[in-house]
């Protein structure tokens, strides 16, 4: 696994800024750029590809990893933009640029689904569908059918409860007000794990998985390769099409 040069971070809220310069003068001047953008738009998502391939030539791995957790009236379709739109037109993009039947050197897509698409649950059943979405694209893509031509892996992960702002009181939201009540409480039951597990878990992925894999990175545990369950689980739908 080849050491990382340089990191792009793309991002909407302006605190990467002080990320980038404090992970600078940990790792180095240059290391890390963050670069202000909304994802969901695709003019300031297409210019920061072209900065980063401007500015070091090539592109070997993408982690989309941009996020809504809100399913409330004035927040679903921005939820649904950023979590499947976005995300499925910067793979594409990254797709573009790194697969070898078309002049690329291959590399890494990693697409950030969650413990969401693995069960059905009220609480907030478009940001399920939406995590459902990306794990379903994911495996699709990552087939050989594709991965033999391109050489980019295409990789999912699903998170459990991750200590981040994601989760915040003020940030979630539901359509149904009772539901919307109990909302944060209800993902209380779940046991977080620290951001370092889940970024732990990411670089395992990263250096383990196989196209089309999927990776369950839940309550500190080590990350584990769940791909063989969730064939299982796809297999017993299938044979409601092929039986």
């Amino acid at each position: 696994f080849i050491p990382i040069q340089h990191v792009a971070n793309l991002d909407v809220d302006v605190t990467g800024v002080a990320l980038q310069n404090n992970l600078n003068k940990k790792y180095g001047e240059k290391k890390v750029k963050f670069i202000k953008c909304d994802v969901s738009d695709d003019s300031q998502l297409f210019a920061a590809y072209d900065t980063v391939i401007k500015e070091h030539g090539y592109i070997d791995v993408v982690i989309n990893n941009a996020g809504i957790m809100n399913d409330s009236k004035e927040r679903y379709k921005k939820e649904i933009e950023v979590n499947v739109t976005a995300l499925t037109t910067s793979t594409m993009k990254a797709l573009e640029i790194m697969r070898k039947d078309q002049g690329g050197k291959g590399g890494v897509i990693m697409n950030m689904s969650s413990i969401a698409a693995l069960y059905i649950d009220p609480l907030l059943p478009i940001y399920f569908g939406t995590k459902s979405y990306v794990l379903q694209f994911s495996s699709c893509l990552g087939l050989p059918e594709y991965y033999n031509r391109t050489g980019v892996r295409v990789i999912a992960i699903c998170f459990g409860a991750t200590d981040t702002t994601l989760l915040k009181k003020e940030k979630l939201g539901n359509f149904d007000k009772l539901i919307e009540k109990d909302l944060e409480g209800n993902i209380r039951k779940h046991v977080y794990q620290k951001v370092e597990s889940a970024a732990i878990g990411v670089v395992e992925s990263l250096k383990k998985g196989a196209s089309g894999s999927t990776w369950l990175s839940i309550a500190d545990k080590p990350v584990r390769d769940v791909t063989d369950v969730i064939k299982k689980g796809y297999g017993v739908f299938s044979t409601l099409v092929f039986e």
